[in-house]
């Protein structure tokens, strides 16, 4: 009986693991529609499954109850035999002895039927073994079809940035023009400020360049500091905030150092974190954090006068913006030591 109940229980999960498949394949619209009816055959199968189980299980609850039946039976016939005497004695060994029969018959019929539901489990799970590797295959063909689709996505918009870079660059006014200067004139006027801050002996220049990036405990998503979180939190504001103002199309403007470090946002993602809240910490606390995905790396380690990217910024919880971003090279004393990002919006 553990045995058929596991086996329940197993075809319960089966049969919500599928549900889930399904769900995920409508949400992959054509690319999951083949997975999709995998899974509903999956969780047809895991339906088999558990009715067959189920039958065992009754069977087997009936089987029990005629032992049971079987057993008062032979202990009646044996205390009648001590009893009995003369033709009545005879007699109600006969009526024992047939209900004896009767119940061993029943025994075996209760027998042949768990056999039989036996054998048509043993199928279905066969069967579910076969759907599962076609799952299995099916999730391996969905998931390169989308590599592959990514890649293409990768390609087209590397080409469409660089195309949009070279318009810029031979000084066609665009529409884009304005955030690039902003971007430039940000970061130059950040890089003299990092500049004066060497020169006084506010900061040395090896914690100015400091990568030592050391975790704050219990932050999630993941917050680090740094030897010039400090004077960044000084400087910072003052040039990223003012940039805010030129359209209302700005979405954020800060100074990211080589590796996609963000020590001080904009003010209004530039909050405390709520434990335990990561969701609403993905969006409101910015700061401090590393974000080196492709394009705060590529921003962070630009050197040419300008880059130009198009992304999906995570506003956690499942949310995603489209922008723009500019970005133009940090230089300190001649070395490079990041750059300023400035996201708009189409």
């Amino acid at each position: 009986m553990d045995a058929v109940g596991q086996i329940t229980q197993i075809a319960l999960q089966t049969r919500l693991v599928a549900f889930n498949a399904s769900v995920e394949a409508k949400r992959a619209g054509e690319a999951g529609r083949g997975f999709g009816v995998v899974a509903d055959a999956v969780k047809d199968l895991a339906a088999k499954v558990e009715t067959s189980s189920k039958h065992i299980m009754g069977t087997v609850g009936l089987l029990d109850g005629r032992i049971a039946a079987l057993a008062r039976e032979i202990s009646r016939d044996g205390a009648g035999r001590d009893q009995a005497r003369g033709p009545r004695g005879q007699g109600s060994k006969a009526d024992s002895g047939g209900a004896v029969h009767r119940a061993i018959d029943e025994v075996t019929q209760g027998v042949n039927r768990i056999h039989s539901a036996s054998e048509e489990s043993r199928g279905v799970c066969d069967g579910l073994e076969g759907q599962m590797a076609s799952i299995e295959a099916e999730m391996r063909r969905t998931m390169t079809a989308l590599d592959n689709a990514l890649g293409r996505t990768e390609t087209f918009l590397k080409v469409s940035e660089q195309l949009i870079e070279t318009v810029a660059e031979t000084g066609i006014e665009t529409e884009d023009t304005p955030y690039i200067h902003a971007a430039q004139q940000a970061a130059a006027q950040l890089g003299k400020l990092l500049e004066d801050a060497v020169r006084t002996g506010t900061i040395s220049a090896s914690d100015l360049f400091d990568s030592s990036y050391k975790a704050v405990e219990g932050s999630a998503p993941a917050q680090h500091t740094t030897r010039f979180v400090a004077l960044a939190e000084r400087l910072f504001p003052q040039v990223q905030e003012r940039v805010l103002g030129l359209s209302d199309k700005v979405v954020f403007c800060i100074a990211a150092d080589r590796n996609g470090y963000i020590a001080c946002h904009n003010q209004r993602y530039n909050n405390t974190q709520r434990a335990g809240d990561v969701a609403w910490n993905t969006a409101n606390c910015r700061n401090r954090r590393i974000f080196n995905d492709r394009t705060g790396l590529a921003s962070g380690r630009n050197q040419r006068p300008f880059l130009l990217q198009t992304y999906r910024r995570d506003m956690g919880g499942g949310n995603f913006i489209v922008m723009k971003e500019a970005a133009a090279p940090i230089v300190v004393d001649g070395k490079h030591w990041g750059g300023v990002r400035l996201a708009f919006k189409f």
